[in-house]
């Protein structure tokens, strides 16, 4: 059950990033459920574990995290996009 709330709270984490940014996260649901859980381990490496736990996320790291990932995705699209 840890593993699916996981997941869910990766998911919810970077479908927040992309409406904070206002960017569309490719991949739907598995590419938010990804961006979450990278997200997560980006911004524990960046700020440690801050703020509430939820599945053993940290939910504050993790948002920063995931919107610093979607930002680098979207430039290196963006930039593959004008080859």
């Amino acid at each position: 059950m840890g593993f699916i709330l996981y997941l869910i709270v990766g998911g919810l984490i970077g479908w927040l990033a992309g409406v904070i940014l206002g960017k569309d996260i490719p991949g739907g649901i598995l590419g938010n459920i990804i961006a979450g859980i990278i997200g997560a381990w980006l911004g524990d490496m960046i700020m440690g574990d801050l703020g509430p736990d939820i599945a053993d996320i940290a939910i504050i790291p993790a948002l920063i995290g995931a919107i610093i990932l979607i930002l680098i995705v979207s430039f290196i699209l963006k930039a593959m996009r004008k080859n």
